[in-house]
Order: structure tokens, then sequence, then C-alpha cells
């Protein structure tokens, strides 16, 4: 795994950034295939693991935006993730879905890293021509009216909201759906309803699906360099 280093011009460099509290998580494992598949595709990756670098996600005064500065100083720590975020061609996101969005630590790395002056407010973004793949893991089952809604939610969200927002040419949300050992569906009348949890080979063929679905997102965003910056 590659680590952070100074940009080189002729390679093409991705930052990969995993919103999980647990190493051993579903969603860990499958930013750490994201990485590997990535590099095959001949990609320079930096991994970000927020929860394992102790980034904090809340908002501090040094990193407020200063409407009437968009030359602030922010602090050390955001002028490093900064530096991270200008460094990379592409970024690939890795995150649970929770209440139909972000984690909180994911949030507030947008919130204090993507500010103004730096991701918004200027005439010639700074983040203009960076591709972008959102990649959620949702428990909810596949055949579940309430995904077309979940997915809707996050293109508005992450794409318009943010992406495209701080001029990003290209914003991908991916969700992967049926993440959970117990499948969780939403019946007709708005309940939860949790079944039995998937063992053995089920279980097995379930995640196996699951990674196929998550390396051909990673394999085409990889190999969708026609907005990359020059």
């Amino acid at each position: 795994m590659t680590q952070h280093d100074s940009h080189d011009s002729h390679a093409r460099n991705a930052l990969v950034v995993v919103a999980h509290h647990r190493t051993d998580s579903l969603t860990a494992h499958t930013a750490r295939r994201a990485v590997a598949r990535l590099e095959a595709a001949g990609y320079r990756v930096d991994l970000l693991d927020l929860h394992a670098e102790g980034f904090d996600p809340r908002m501090n005064e040094a990193d407020q935006p200063d409407w009437s500065n968009r030359e602030k100083p922010y602090s050390a720590e955001v002028h490093a993730h900064m530096r991270r975020v200008l460094d990379a061609d592409a970024i690939v996101a890795v995150f649970p879905v929770y209440w139909q969005s972000v984690p909180a630590i994911l949030k507030g790395w947008i919130d204090r890293v993507w500010t103004y002056g730096f991701a918004y407010g200027r005439s010639k973004p700074r983040l203009a021509g960076k591709r972008i793949l959102w990649l959620g893991l949702a428990g909810a089952t596949s055949d579940d009216p309430v995904v077309a809604g979940i997915q809707s939610i996050l293109e508005t969200n992450l794409s318009e909201g943010i992406a495209y927002y701080c001029g990003f040419s290209r914003s991908t949300v991916a969700l992967l759906t049926d993440a959970e050992e117990r499948p969780q569906r939403v019946d007709a009348e708005g309940n939860l309803r949790v079944g039995d949890a998937v063992a053995g080979t089920a279980r097995e063929k379930q995640y196996a699906e699951l990674d196929e679905r998550a390396r051909e997102f990673v394999e085409k965003f990889a190999a969708d360099e026609s907005a990359v910056s020059a």
C-alpha cells in the first residue's frame, strides 16, 4: 500500500478515504480491496483512515470559514488534509450509510477540510477536474423499495450538494446493498423487518456478490480518465 508522497504529474494519484471505527468491518475490507484495485490499475494510492488517524470531525474556531477572507490560514491539521486532496486526481470515499447519509466523521472531514477559499469560493475552483466515487454500504436488501430513495438522497447530497459545487467534473454514488448479515427491509406499513442471520455458504455468497459489485464500481471508476485534469 503506497503512502502519501509528493505529486508526480506523470502518475495517477488516488485518495481513498475510509470512514469506519473498526478495521475488521466490511467497510474497511471494501476500502482495502478498492486500494488494491486502484493500484492494479496504475494509481498511486494514499489511504486515509479517518478513525485510525484520529481525525476530529468537530468544527472549531480555527477552521470556521471567514466569509470576508478566503485566504484565511486554517489549522495545520486541515492544511495537511487539503494537500492530500489537492494531490489526488481521484477520490474514493468508502463508508457505511447512516440514516441515508454519510457517518459524522466523514461529514465532519468535508466540513472542516472542504472549506471556503479551498474547495469553493473561487471563480476557478481548486478541485476542478477531479473525480470522486462515493462507495456506500447499506443494510437494506436490493429489492427493498427504500433503496431508490436512498440512492436519490445520496446523489443529491453528495454529487449535487458537495462534489459539483466544489468543481468536481465527475461524481458517482455507488450503493452496495445487502451489507448486513441480517437482511433488513421496510414493510408496507413502514416497519423495519430484520431477518435471521445469514450463515455458512449463503453468507459467503452474499459477501462475494457484494465484493464483485464493489469491484465493478471501482474498476469502472479507475478506467475513466476522461475527466481527470491535465
